[in-house]
């Protein structure tokens, strides 16, 4: 059976011509709208409740809409977004420091390997300085410098200070200002929220989205809820690689069900690999444990000059420490991109200069900045962040370095959408993390934010309307027969699972599958590891299905059962993976092919064959995917070798 099959292309219809500063203008006002009384009239899903969820149902809800809002949480709050610690990026230029929407627009998609398309990143740029407004009009305390005006410091990837913070806890802020405006729409009736419920498929009926089916994970209640468009706000899937920087509960399975119903999955290998994490400490672990990216902001990454020196960092002299990021990358420093500092770690640690137990690690060093601030100062920008990091290792951050070691952060991958948020069922608008981004192949630090709070509370908004101003407004009931056969498909998925009556875990199958992946597919890949990756996935799977054990009742809360629902998902997304990993015969951004890399060791694009979105339609678990390819213009900034020396 072949790797794949070639579909016909695909091309984002929605995105206007002309002058790119002009386009999301243009965008707008080319949109048809609803009066306010026949907003009123409509009705919205809205699966999760991050930045992108929040602030999509919030802003629905404040604009007239039905909306019905679903998480998987106890509540809103709970959301992963609220793990985010940097900062977020905006193009306001406080600092005055040159820095411009335009030039915010060059480093994201430079960031991203030329691997995105021009109008989406303009318009995220563009909204950017918006965001901060509407934020600190919600009263989220960033950090102020002492004339008053909002503090900003510096992310990888750039050479300007354009990242706005509160603390080490910027998601957390954020995402009570998102909630604090959900909370006013749920008391004002616009907003009915459903916490504790997992969505388990997408209803389409005659080729729309009409609907969800939904697990109400205390009861185990299965049921649909109807409406006139559907928003996926899930998140991504770096969970599929078991250890990761994301909470426990994150998982692919709504956009996964979603791609099985039809919508297309793009660019699934783009995984970003965060440098600044607690390393691994032993079998244990079920998750890691994120260090701020804006932590390299004082702190120096080194290791010994020499390998195999075990002796504590203290102990070895200046003249005998590497710190590789300032030699290698005089330019940037400790400020390179995620996906140069994270492979430039692996190799000195692949060298035998890694610290720490199995010499997996490298120093993060805050002496100088110590020495040249004083440790209140340190203390004042970095002090809960440096008191995680000593409760999570017992070791104090302000006497001895830091260690840190890349581990899987983000995924740039997710459900394809055009220009307005749009994927390929019509009806389903997918937002945030879990729709392919505006990052290419690879994220820029403090970005994240950016692009969860833009679609919500900015995008969506503004696109959504044009769609159900051109749809008919017909109420479905539940006893429409595609509605009952997607809740009876959902309840026979379940009642499988809870039959197979094996004698493994899913968590042991979960863990398997990480390592295949983070071996394979994580940082390096090669041609002959995925081929092995796709058939060890394989075989996984079968076994899966053949002694997988899931102990009690789906008519309860049962945490083992909706484990095995995401793994299973999992194991189908990770063969994906691997096979969007091999076809692609280059390197860029997150995306690094052994084979495919310059004479310096740094990532080796081909744009004559690979500069394009990698669209993929599910044909059945098993079967060959299908290969749609959207080709990226170019005319605003012209592809180049991305260098950050």
């Amino acid at each position: 059976m072949p790797l794949y099959t070639e579909g016909e292309p695909i091309a984002d219809g929605k995105a206007p011509d002309g002058p790119i500063a002009r386009r999301w203008e243009q965008r707008r006002f080319s949109a048809r709208l609803l009066s306010p009384n026949n907003k009123r009239k409509r009705t919205v899903i809205v699966v999760g409740t991050g930045l992108a969820g929040g602030s999509a149902a919030a802003t629905l809800g404040e604009l007239g809409y039905r909306v019905s809002s679903f998480c998987y949480q106890d509540s809103p709050r709970r959301a992963h977004s609220i793990a985010a610690q940097g900062g977020i990026n905006a193009a306001k230029n406080y600092a005055g420091d040159g820095d411009s929407v335009h030039r915010l627009f060059q480093d994201t998609i430079k960031g991203g390997d030329f691997r995105a398309r021009e109008s989406n990143v303009h318009r995220l740029a563009e909204i950017s300085t918006q965001i901060i407004d509407q934020c600190v009009a919600q009263g989220v305390p960033f950090a102020r410098e002492y004339g008053g005006l909002l503090d900003t410091r510096s992310f990888g990837g750039a050479q300007v200070s354009r990242t706005f913070y509160a603390r080490g806890q910027t998601g957390q802020q954020l995402l009570l200002g998102a909630y604090q405006a959900l909370a006013r729409q749920i008391a004002a009736g616009t907003v009915t929220m459903h916490p504790r419920t997992e969505m388990l498929d997408l209803v389409v009926i005659d080729g729309r989205a009409r609907g969800v089916v939904v697990r109400d994970l205390v009861s185990g209640r299965v049921s649909t809820h109807l409406a006139d468009a559907v928003v996926l706000a899930t998140g991504g899937y770096g969970n599929a690689f078991y250890l990761s920087t994301n909470a426990k509960g994150c998982n692919a399975t709504a956009i996964w069900r979603a791609h099985r119903r039809g919508a297309l999955f793009a660019n699934p290998c783009f995984t970003q690999i965060h440098p600044t994490c607690i390393p691994v400490s032993g079998e244990h672990q079920s998750k890691l444990t994120l260090m701020s990216e804006s932590l390299r902001n004082d702190g120096r990454v080194w290791v010994p000059h020499a390998p195999g020196d075990t002796r504590p960092p203290e102990q070895i002299p200046e003249a005998e420490r590497d710190y590789y990021l300032e030699r290698i990358y005089p330019s940037f420093g400790n400020l390179v991109p995620r996906d140069i500092a994270s492979r430039a770690a692996k190799n000195v640690c692949d060298e035998g200069r890694g610290v720490g137990p199995g010499g997996r690690g490298v120093y993060l060093d805050f002496a100088d900045a110590i020495e040249r601030l004083g440790a209140a100062a340190v203390k004042a920008k970095y002090g809960n962040l440096f008191e995680m990091y000593e409760r999570i290792t017992n070791e104090d951050p302000y006497r001895v370095p830091m260690r840190i070691y890349p581990a899987v952060h983000y995924t740039m991958g997710g459900l394809w959408v055009d220009y307005d948020l749009r994927s390929t069922i019509p009806g389903l608008f997918v937002i945030g993390e879990a729709n392919f981004s505006d990052h290419g192949a690879n994220r820029l630090g403090a970005s994240a934010l950016m692009q969860g709070l833009a679609d919500g509370y900015f995008v969506l908004p503004s696109t959504i309307g044009d769609y159900l101003a051109d749809c008919p407004a017909d109420t479905v009931a539940d006893s429409h027969p595609d509605a009952i056969k997607a809740a009876g498909e959902v309840r026979e998925h379940i009642d499988r699972l809870l039959s197979v009556g094996g004698d493994r875990t899913a968590d042991s199958f979960h863990r398997e599958l990480g390592g295949i992946l983070w071996e394979r597919c994580g940082m390096e890949r090669d041609a002959a590891g995925l081929r092995t990756a796709i058939d060890q996935i394989s075989a996984l799977r079968e076994e899966f299905w053949r002694d997988l054990c899931v102990p009690g009742t789906g008519a309860e809360l049962n945490q083992s059962l909706e484990r095995a629902g995401r793994v299973a998902d999992f194991l189908e997304l990770a063969e994906l993976m691997c096979v969007d990993a091999l076809h692609r015969e280059e390197s860029c951004g997150g995306h690094f092919r052994a084979e495919h890399q310059t004479e310096e060791g740094e990532a080796l694009r081909d744009d004559e064959n690979f500069d394009y979105v990698a669209a993929w339609e599910f044909t059945g678990t098993g079967n060959s995917p299908v290969l749609h390819r959207e080709h990226l213009q170019f005319h605003e900034v012209r592809p180049s070798r991305r260098s950050y020396q």
